[in-house]
């Protein structure tokens, strides 16, 4: 039985390395057409450092949520992940620009959420922790060090800060694939939905990196970190998925608790 199910954790991993490798290349194509077209001169190579350490953060992010929505209830492992903005919360505190009252009101919210939805009730499967909770948790962290790095790169060119954390991240997801000898041609019918996620992935940090110059970092991570009630809607909408009482008012709670920090 361990042997089967480590087999079965490594073609997991390969699919995963898989996917995020090609979507990820895609956005990369489309980003360096961008970035010509915008004409921003390149700041060089030391500050765009922080931008390149944010996308192998966003990047192991992203696989720990794909590998938990996969494995574990999408009405969970989101919320969940939804705790990012706690991650640039806390670097902005160490840097003087601490939270409002409504903030932390917020950021108790989320944790509390967090804790309700983490919890599996007595005598499920004798677990104590929703299966695919810890890899929302690890999604949360990387997701926040990805706005933390890259506000730290955008600096000079936001532009550039998106490519140079896409090159980063589309070269370890390369990586990933050849050790686990994953083929990097994906089926002809999931191309199109790769495509789809690809070019959404890279509108979205391309956003946060331009929010990022007109705002603080905590603040953009919050309200970006709003995108699970999407996530939530359409495992309702397309899966059918359903939510205990419990769980519904944790993945509340945790939606509430973001949106306080934000309005702080």
């Amino acid at each position: 039985m361990t042997l089967t199910r480590t087999f079965r954790s490594l073609a997991a991993i390969a699919a995963l390395a898989s996917v995020l490798a090609v979507s990820q290349a895609i956005g990369l194509a489309g980003l360096l057409v961008w970035v010509l077209a915008a004409g921003d001169a390149f700041p060089g190579i030391t500050q765009l450092l922080p931008a390149a350490a944010a996308g192998i953060a966003g990047l192991v992010g992203l696989g720990a949520l794909y590998r938990g929505l996969a494995i574990g209830a999408m009405g969970i492992v989101a919320p969940i992940s939804a705790a990012s903005p706690i991650v640039p919360l806390a670097v902005d505190a160490a840097h003087g620009d601490t939270p409002a009252a409504l903030q932390w009101l917020g950021i108790a919210l989320v944790l509390t959420g967090i804790a309700v939805l983490s919890r599996e009730p007595s005598g499920a499967d004798n677990r104590r922790v929703a299966t695919g909770a810890g890899l929302a948790v690890l999604a949360a962290l990387g997701f926040g060090l990805f706005v933390v790095g890259l506000d730290a790169g955008a600096d000079e060119s936001a532009a550039w800060a998106v490519v140079a954390a896409r090159a980063a991240s589309v070269s370890v997801a390369v990586m990933a694939a050849v050790v686990t000898t994953t083929s990097l041609r994906p089926p002809r019918r999931l191309l199109p939905m790769l495509v789809g996620v690809g070019v959404f992935d890279t509108g979205a940090n391309v956003l946060v990196a331009a929010a990022t110059t007109h705002g603080a970092a905590g603040i953009v991570a919050v309200l970006s970190a709003l995108y699970p009630v999407i996530t939530v809607v359409l495992a309702w909408l397309v899966l059918g998925e359903r939510l205990g009482p419990s769980k519904r008012v944790g993945g509340v709670v945790a939606l509430a608790g973001a949106a306080f920090v934000a309005a702080g």
